[in-house]
């Protein structure tokens, strides 16, 4: 059994040294293997480190890149900003000198078309006094030269001064100077009463029967009755003026003339 064990026991040894030396070899080289695997992984984070270097680095200039350039466009951006208010500000400026001379120009214009109308007013004024016109006289519308209108009015304003003489000799000379015209049965009454009123009564009697034959109708006609009847009065005439009164109240009973013929009539009886 000894025998047996001591013969067996350099074997196991030989077996054991050998499984011991395979451990170590194992141990050694697991351990070679783990040395390695650490290198590869430094290395690795080494590589991994150096990318992220490189990224930050990268990262760090492209974000001064943007932000040099974000400031570039920042600085444009405010040169056209105050480049578009200058514009601003001119073209108001601008806009208030057109408004200012909008202004200016309208009130010239303004200027010039009151001034067209007082020239074209006074053409027309002027032309007014070479034109016919009408005219409304004692209830009668007729159409008047320039010289006519003026030539009566003239004649008139000297009777009522009271210078008979002179008007008799203005309606005279109007009514041989205009004999068609439309003032003719006026200017024939007032010649009668500038010549009654110097006592000329055969002279004022013809021209007031010579507005009674041209124009009957006219407003003047019944104090041209009215007169005639105190023409004969004066001349004496006390039958032809019972008859000229009578024709008064016969011919134009409503007129003022009429009632106060009435009462010289009855005076005359």
């Amino acid at each position: 059994m000894n025998r047996r064990i001591d013969a067996v026991m350099p074997s196991l040894k030989q077996r054991f040294r050998g499984a011991f030396l395979v451990a170590v070899l194992l141990s050694m080289s697991a351990a070679q293997a783990a040395l390695f695997e650490d290198d590869d992984a430094r290395k690795a984070i080494l590589e991994l480190r150096q990318k992220v270097e490189s990224l930050q680095l990268k990262s760090v200039e492209d974000l001064r890149k943007a932000t040099d350039e974000s400031a570039q466009q920042i600085a444009q951006l405010r040169r056209s900003m105050l480049e578009l208010a200058g514009q601003i500000e001119s073209s108001r400026g601008e806009l208030a000198r057109m408004r200012g001379q909008d202004e200016q120009f309208a009130r010239e214009l303004a200027e010039v078309q009151l001034r067209q109308k007082d020239m074209l007013q006074s053409m027309e004024d002027r032309l007014r006094k070479f034109e016919p016109s009408k005219v409304r006289v004692d209830g009668l519308d007729f159409v008047a030269e320039p010289a006519e209108v003026r030539d009566f009015d003239a004649a008139l304003a000297t009777l009522r001064k009271g210078d008979f003489a002179q008007a008799q000799s203005s309606f005279t000379d109007f009514n041989k100077r205009y004999p068609n015209s439309g003032y003719n049965p006026s200017a024939l009454f007032w010649l009668g009463n500038a010549q009654y009123a110097q006592r000329n009564y055969k002279e004022a009697v013809t021209n007031f029967r010579a507005l009674m034959s041209a124009a009957p109708t006219h407003l003047r006609a019944p104090e041209a009755l009215l007169s005639i009847a105190n023409c004969q009065i004066e001349l004496k005439e006390t039958k032809g003026a019972r008859t000229t009164l009578g024709e008064l109240l016969k011919d134009y009973p409503q007129s003022e003339a009429a009632k106060v013929g009435k009462d010289r009539l009855a005076k005359l009886k």
